[in-house]
C-alpha cells in the first residue's frame, strides 16, 4: 500500500446536486481524493429530503473535480437492469477515462421496492447481484453478447460506446458468502464502517476468494465508507447524528424498510448510546483521525468518509487541515 487516499461520500440522500458538485469541488481543494456517491431513490429519513439521479450528479462531479468518482452502491438487479448500469458506467468511463468505477450491490428495499415487484430475501438478492455481474462483464467486452439466466434475460446486443478499458468494479461486501464471491469475481472490495473484528472477517474471506482466483488480494483495491459526526461541540455533533443520520444508530438489518417515513417512525426509538462502536460523534478532530488511522491500519487503501451533518463547508476545512494531512500508511 502506497498512499492513503481519503475520499469523500457524496451524500445525494442529504444535498442538492447543486451542492453536492460544489461540496466536491471543495473538498478537494483541501485534500480529498474522490467521491462515492450515493444512489436512492429516497432519502433514509424525510428530514435528509433528497436523492437525485447518481448517473447524471456523477458527471457533472466528473467535470467539477479531477479525482476518482463511482456509485458506492448502485443495484443492478431491480430498478435497473444490468445492462443499463453497464451501458452508464461505460459511458462515464469513456467520457472520463481512468477515474471511473463501478460499485455494485444487492439492493434494498427503500430504493428497489418502488418497481413494485416482488421483494427477496437476502440470499436471492445476492445471486441476482451476481448474475447482474455476469452481465455487465460480458457486455463491457465490446462483443455482441446474449444471456438466459435464473433472473434476467438478454437479447443479442452489445454496447456501442465503450472506453479504452473497462472501469473496475468493486461489489459491497458484508458477510461471509458475499466477501469470499467478491474477492474471486470483483476487482475489488466496498464496505461499511464496522467494528475491527467484523472488519478483520471481511478482509479474510476476501482474500480466501481473491487467492481461489489466482488473484494477489493485497494488490486489490479495498474501498471503506464511514459515516462519522463531527461538529465545533460535542452536543452538535451529538445532535447532526440524531437528526440527520438515525440509521447510524439502527441496529438492525435495514435492507427490508420500504419507506423513509418509517424509519422516520423507528428513529425515535434511537438514543444517543445506540452510536456507540457504530459511529464516532466527537468535536475533537483527533478522535476522528486516530479512529481513520486503525482502519488504515487494518489494511483499507482507500477510505470515502462521510460527516453526517449540514456542516460540510466547516468540516471540511477542519478535516483538510487537521486530519488528511496526518493519516499514514
Amino acid at each position: 500500500m502506497s498512499e492513503v487516499q481519503i475520499g469523500m461520500a457524496a451524500a445525494l440522500e442529504q444535498f442538492s446536486p447543486r451542492e453536492s458538485i460544489e461540496l466536491a469541488a471543495l473538498a478537494e481543494q483541501h485534500g480529498f481524493s474522490g467521491q462515492m456517491a450515493a444512489d436512492h431513490f429516497q432519502p433514509w429519513v424525510p428530514a435528509q429530503g433528497e436523492a437525485s439521479f447518481v448517473w447524471s450528479v456523477l458527471a457533472s462531479l466528473a467535470e467539477n473535480t479531477t479525482g476518482d468518482l463511482g456509485p458506492g452502491v448502485t443495484c443492478p438487479s431491480f430498478r435497473l437492469h444490468p445492462a443499463v448500469v453497464a451501458q452508464a458506467a461505460a459511458t462515464l468511463e469513456a467520457t472520463y477515462p481512468g477515474r471511473t468505477w463501478l460499485g455494485i450491490g444487492s439492493g434494498e428495499s427503500l430504493n428497489e421496492h418502488i418497481i413494485a415487484g416482488y421483494w427477496p430475501e437476502a440470499p436471492e438478492r445476492v445471486r441476482r447481484m451476481f448474475e447482474a455481474l455476469e452481465i455487465i462483464r460480458k457486455l463491457f467486452s465490446g462483443q455482441d453478447v446474449k444471456h438466459s439466466g435464473e433472473f434476467f434475460k438478454l437479447h443479442t446486443t452489445r454496447l456501442w460506446t465503450l472506453p479504452e478499458a473497462p472501469p473496475p468494479i468493486y461489489i459491497a461486501s458484508a458477510g461471509p458468502y458475499t466477501s469470499r464471491k467478491t474477492g474471486e469475481l470483483a476487482d475489488g472490495l466496498i464496505t461499511p464502517g464496522a467494528s475491527l473484528e467484523k472488519l478483520a472477517g471481511i478482509l479474510d474471506n476476501f482474500g480466501k476468494g481473491a487467492k481461489k482466483a489466482g488473484k494477489d488480494p493485497d494488490a486489490m483495491p479495498k474501498l471503506l465508507q464511514v459515516h462519522l459526526s463531527w461538529a465545533p461541540t460535542e452536543e452538535e455533533a451529538l445532535a447532526n447524528a440524531m437528526e440527520q443520520w438515525p440509521n447510524g444508530g439502527m441496529k438492525f438489518p435495514k435492507a427490508d424498510v420500504r419507506s423513509p417515513f418509517d424509519f422516520e417512525q423507528m428513529a425515535k426509538l434511537v438514543r444517543p448510546e445506540d452510536f456507540e462502536g457504530r459511529m464516532v460523534i466527537s468535536s475533537d478532530p483527533d478522535v476522528h483521525r486516530a479512529s481513520l488511522q486503525k482502519y488504515v491500519d487494518a489494511g483499507f487503501n482507500r477510505i470515502y468518509v462521510h460527516n453526517v451533518g449540514r456542516n460540510q463547508k466547516e468540516w471540511i476545512e477542519v478535516f483538510g487541515r487537521e486530519v488528511l494531512p496526518k493519516l499514514h500508511a
